[in-house]
């Protein structure tokens, strides 16, 4: 992974970068594409160009050899990757850059990086792949000084039990790093987040990540058997087990911490043989609504899909999914034994609720499956071509839904205003509701685009949370859900997360701002 360096702003390596006349030609087609008017691209300025300010704090001698303060690593780990972040990196604008980047090569060094922190008074962000869309590794703290800890080099996996299925496995390992380990033992962990390429299985645990699982195994939550990780306080481990009745789960409050009460070293995951079968189809319905209710009745079923997303008609036609006006339906099933029976069953219940199959299977399947991946990258060329790109997520009960739904995209439209884009699909499903995402697409206001995003973003967090969904399904909170984040948790279990934190982080240092203040 060190052998290639990441790009100064955006998503991928230095390696993936298109040259700028390529980044015209896309940008200036998307923008056709989705009926918005010619708009110049930017650059992003060269490093040497970008000014920081000095560092406020130097490393010991005994970390010196693991740690930086030089300008690429302090740039390319001062954000995320949510539009607020890419903005500003375009720009060179880096706001709150950490002073050092620790990259430490086992525990023993990430207790030392934490007992300097410590007595240095810094505050200490733990750092997988730095693909947080929610400010949740930015350093934006009240500390004097931050040192960002890189787990990057913690990436092996440490040990494999083939008769419980199990693997240790060290939190800095990136989804194809630790693919590629567990494939030499014939198994694999199957949690794809669309940021699989690049985040790490600490950072997955960190937030509670959703997966390529629509149904079922929808969270990372669903594989951890247990949870180390290191504290100011000492060590947090949990015991290795297939389940437990003894208390508060140590693991599930490690799950969604976001690194305010350890640094996540390595975890027990549980892990499988690659299925056998797979099969899939898509199935096109004449709204969203009639779409969900198929994929209500599916759920309620326990058919248990590994796909069941559903893409609004815009999004679809976006795509090139599924013709205009349509909602498409896409639908995957995978296991051991021949999973044509409850595919059928599943299309069968599409049926019933107005839908039709496609007949030629895989090109819908296919057409939104890459354009699922190449977001990502794609979304680099719309800012730099002026284009506000992001999407927000939520989760509501089934009896709310098709309000819900409405509710929230006729808020976020009226801020927009009339020349923007708003679609959703449902990523994941369960008997008893849904997680809409909803994507945006609008001209950006130039040099007012954090503005105009920010006035978007609290539209809909206001609309979300009037209408009792969650700030977030599988984003996590970082620093830029907190506001609605403190509204949605109930007091008294805010007082005990403080409580828990001055327990194990007596003075604050780890990840200041998000979930609670100290």
């Amino acid at each position: 992974m060190y052998d290639r360096r990441r790009k100064l702003w955006g998503w991928g390596f230095e390696d993936q970068q298109p040259s700028f006349e390529e980044v015209e030609q896309v940008a200036r087609g998307a923008r056709e594409h989705l009926g918005f008017e010619p708009s110049e691209v930017e650059r992003p300025p060269p490093l040497e160009d970008i000014e920081l300010p000095p560092p406020r704090i130097d490393p010991p001698r005994s970390l010196a050899e693991i740690c930086s303060s030089g300008p690429y690593e302090r740039i390319t780990h001062a954000y995320g990757k949510a539009y607020r972040d890419l903005v500003r990196a375009l720009r060179g604008r880096f706001d709150h850059p950490p002073d050092v980047v620790a990259r430490p090569r086992d525990e023993r060094e990430v207790e030392q990086i934490l007992a300097w922190c410590a007595e240095a008074g810094a505050a200490a962000i733990p750092y997988g792949g730095g693909t947080s869309v929610v400010g949740g590794v930015e350093p934006r703290v009240p500390q004097e000084a931050a040192v960002t800890i890189d787990l990057g080099r913690l990436d092996r996996v440490l040990e494999v039990d083939t008769v419980s299925r199990a693997a240790r496995i060290q939190a800095g390992a990136t989804g194809p790093a630790l693919e590629e380990q567990l494939k030499r033992h014939g198994l694999t962990l199957r949690h794809y987040p669309q940021s699989f390429e690049y985040s790490t299985l600490g950072g997955w645990i960190a937030t509670r990540a959703g997966g390529h699982f629509a149904t079922l195994h929808t969270h990372i939550d669903d594989f951890v058997e247990s949870v180390r990780a290191l504290t100011p306080s000492g060590v947090w481990e949990s015991r290795r087990l297939p389940g437990s009745g003894a208390g508060p789960s140590p693991d599930r409050l490690l799950i969604g911490s976001e690194g305010i009460l350890g640094v996540i070293t390595e975890a027990w995951a549980r892990v499988q043989e690659a299925p056998r079968f797979k099969e899939s189809a898509a199935v096109l319905f004449d709204s969203f609504a009639a779409g969900a209710e198929a994929v209500r009745a599916i759920c309620q079923t326990r058919l248990f899909p590994t796909n069941c997303r559903l893409l609004d008609p815009g999004e679809a036609a976006l795509t090139g999914a599924a013709p205009g006006g349509k909602a498409l339906l896409v639908l995957g099933f995978e296991g051991h034994d021949d999973v044509s029976a409850p595919l059928g069953q599943a299309l069968a219940l599409c049926e019933e609720a107005g839908g039709r199959p496609r007949e030629k299977r895989g090109e819908s399947e296919g057409a939104w499956r890459d354009a699922f991946l190449q977001a990502p990258y794609l979304r680099d060329t719309l800012i730099a071509g002026g284009v506000l790109a992001e999407t927000f997520e939520t989760a509501i009960t089934w009896d709310r839904f098709d309000a819900f739904v409405a509710e929230v995209g006729e808020r976020v439209r009226a801020a927009l205003g009339p020349d923007a884009r708003l679609t959703v699909r449902i990523t994941h499903a369960y008997p008893d509701g849904a997680a809409p995402y909803f994507t945006v697409l609008a001209p950006a206001r130039r040099g007012a685009e954090l503005e105009q995003w920010d006035e978007v973003k609290a539209a809909a967090s206001d609309a979300i949370e009037a209408a009792g969904g969650t700030i977030t399904h599988h984003h996590a909170v970082g620093r830029d859900h907190r506001p609605w984040y403190d509204r949605q948790r109930p007091d008294p279990f805010a007082e005990a997360l403080r409580a828990a934190k001055a327990s194990v982080d007596p003075q604050g240092i780890l990840n200041p701002g998000v979930l609670v203040d100290p």
